[in-house]
């Protein structure tokens, strides 16, 4: 099998030559650049890198890097993800919608500083705010994923923009969000939506470049805690699944797998999400309430979800030897690659303190675990 075989077997749940592997084909299973850089040189080759996505400070994996861990997906996503931001004197940027995000002078991850719906309460406030235009111009995505398509026998996933529930997070303040759900949920639902249709169309003409030349579309889109939902299962259906059901619409017509990203314990939500038609999951994340018995979620939901992760990113591989990191390996596609339905990964994207001979392991692991299966 080729990659491209390799992963829509997979996904089709049937049983593949292998698991396929990831690295870097999405905005949620990739890699930091300090942790990639050091996995290069483990790796014997040069330095340097670019970015995939500069706000979340990830490196895009190069071919090299690629072939010599198997790796068997390829991101399509828009040449502005990579570019970086012009900071401020206080290491700031503000974005296309106007959220200020600032790098904190000891490094990590941008933070959103200064929310741009904060100190607005009134419909006609936020009607009147000056709303980004949706691009309809993607023909780089067309481009890109027609290249990738004729030199490469890799399958090949559309990354959409960070989705409307992040962004609405984005815009009021994830505690004022949080408090309008509860407190003047017709409000919530105002900004939500006006959002959401921002979002939906440039999704659609997202979709609309790429057509079927891409294998795979993600929607990222959190919606619960370490330890549960977001909300309430009321909330849920009467505030979240409707808004979502009108993506999943959209993207249920593209002709792409649907993969659906949202960290923390989202096991009390996967029948709604099947129901919406969510094929494939990530991250699986291991150590959130009801998430880490990986045998019991793929006996329950094994026959309508691919499972695309798992890897721990919480212990094992920042805090582990290879030998730990392997046996996690192991644990994971015992459990999940039955009769096809699993896509190795680590649990969202591999951070800076990851030491390269754990990711390293990753994938090495993978490779004994199909020679001694």
């Amino acid at each position: 099998m080729n990659s491209r075989e390799r992963v829509l077997a997979a996904l089709n749940h049937q049983q593949p030559d292998r698991p396929p592997r990831d690295l870097g084909s999405t905005t949620a299973t990739g890699i930091h650049p300090t942790a990639y850089k050091a996995l290069k040189k483990s790796l014997g080759l040069s330095n340097g890198f670019e970015f995939l996505s500069a706000r979340a400070l990830l490196a895009r994996v190069e071919d090299s890097v690629i072939e010599k861990l198997g790796i068997d997906l390829l991101p399509i996503i828009p040449g502005s993800s990579g570019q970086e931001p012009e900071l401020d004197q206080n290491r700031a940027y503000v974005d296309s919608w106007g959220v200020e995000r600032r790098l904190p002078q000891d490094g990590g991850h941008y933070l959103v500083s200064r929310p741009p719906f904060a100190n607005l309460s009134t419909k006609s406030e936020i009607a009147a705010y000056s709303w980004p235009t949706p691009r309809d111009d993607f023909s780089e995505l067309t481009e890109q994923a027609r290249h990738l398509r004729e030199t490469t026998d890799k399958a090949l996933v559309l990354n959409l923009d960070v989705g409307f529930l992040h962004q609405a997070q984005f815009m009021r303040g994830f505690d004022l969000w949080l408090m309008d759900l509860a407190a003047a949920p017709a409000f919530a639902e105002y900004y939500m939506d006006r959002i959401l249709e921002i979002w939906l169309a440039d999704a659609r003409s997202m979709i609309e470049a790429v057509g079927s030349l891409a294998d795979v579309v993600i929607y990222a889109d959190d919606i619960a805690f370490q330890n549960g939902p977001m909300v309430s299962a009321q909330m849920y259906q009467a505030l979240f699944k409707p808004r979502q059901k009108q993506v999943f619409d959209l993207l249920a017509g593209s002709g792409m797998k649907v993969l659906y990203h949202s960290c923390g314990s989202i096991s009390s939500l996967l029948a709604d999400l099947v129901d919406m038609g969510v094929e494939a999951i990530n991250p699986v994340q291991v150590s959130a309430r009801g998430m880490g018995d990986t045998a019991a979620l793929k006996k329950q939901w094994g026959d309508h979800l691919t499972f695309w992760g798992g890897v721990d990113t919480h212990e094992v591989l920042p805090r582990g030897n290879p030998d730990d990191v392997r046996q996690e390996v192991w644990c994971r596609m015992d459990d999940l690659s039955e009769n096809g339905g699993y896509v190795l990964a680590s649990v969202h994207d591999i951070q800076a303190e990851v030491p390269a001979e754990n990711i390293f392991a990753m994938f090495q692991a993978a490779e004994q675990w199909r020679k001694k299966g």
